[in-house]
């Protein structure tokens, strides 16, 4: 189960709360954020949806998410859903949940990740340029490959990506340095 898939199963969880007893969804955030928490003994994820939304539904944060806690166990994928604190929710996966990710993952193939998200949208992309008047480092490799794979990032969510690594071969640094190598020649 991948953080997107668990923030809308915490979502929908929340909605069938809310709409059981009657509370506007309007109250509920759009997104629900989902976190890895510091501490691996407080689960695999966490939320704090319950402490954003109780008091505007009415309820004790504490209360809310122990309905939500009590949604979200029997809920396949979800092996522990504990209350920790004023309301926070600490979650923990059913090992068969990461087994399934990676299923789909090997299923998919090469599609993986593919996407629209970004289609119909041209993106000029510009990686890090190499200054040729000074020595090679591993910076203007690294960021060669960190601009390959955004862009392959972004085309593969659809977007009309133009990559471009310029070499740094103009301006005054390129004329110093013409000129630093007419004078060595001349001695």
């Amino acid at each position: 189960m991948t953080p997107a898939a668990l923030a809308d199963l915490v979502r929908s969880s929340a909605v069938q709360i809310l709409t059981a007893r009657g509370t506007d969804l309007a109250v509920l955030p759009e997104k629900v954020t989902i976190e890895r928490p510091r501490n691996p003994e407080h689960g695999d994820y966490a939320t704090n949806l319950a402490l954003q939304v109780a008091k505007k539904a009415g309820m004790a944060p504490r209360e809310f998410a122990d309905a939500l806690a009590a949604a979200l166990t029997a809920t396949d994928g979800i092996d522990v859903a504990e209350v920790a604190g004023p309301g926070f929710l600490n979650l923990r996966l059913a090992a068969d949940a990461q087994g399934e990710q990676v299923r789909q993952v090997l299923a998919a193939g090469e599609g993986y990740g593919l996407g629209d998200a970004l289609a119909g949208r041209n993106i000029n992309l510009e990686f890090v340029s190499a200054n040729p008047t000074g020595p090679i480092h591993l910076g203007g490799t690294r960021w060669a490959a960190v601009g390959d794979a955004l862009g392959r990032v972004l085309s593969a969510q659809g977007a009309s990506v133009t990559r471009e690594y310029y070499f740094n071969d103009a301006g005054a640094q390129i004329d110093r340095f013409v000129r630093s190598l007419i004078a060595a020649a001349k001695g």
